[in-house]
């Protein structure tokens, strides 16, 4: 009887252990998969960030011709 409890016991722990590799296995892909998707947002961000650089630099230029324009007449 003892020896069937510790078998079931054992089996119990068995199937509880599979079910965290499964979860480890999951959680693992998730981070990896949220890195590459950080990794990519980081550069898009980047670009955004140069994009918008250059845009503010070309107003500001804009704005400047305007104005001495402007002056001059």
């Amino acid at each position: 009887m003892i020896q069937l409890d510790q078998s079931v016991e054992l089996k119990g722990l068995e199937n509880k252990l599979d079910q965290l590799i499964e979860q480890y296995d999951r959680v693992k892909n998730e981070n990896s998969s949220l890195k590459t998707k950080q990794d990519s947002l980081v550069r898009e961000k980047a670009k955004l960030l140069e994009k918008t650089t250059l845009a503010r630099t070309r107003v500001e230029a804009m704005i400047s011709r305007l104005k001495a324009m402007e002056n001059g007449s």
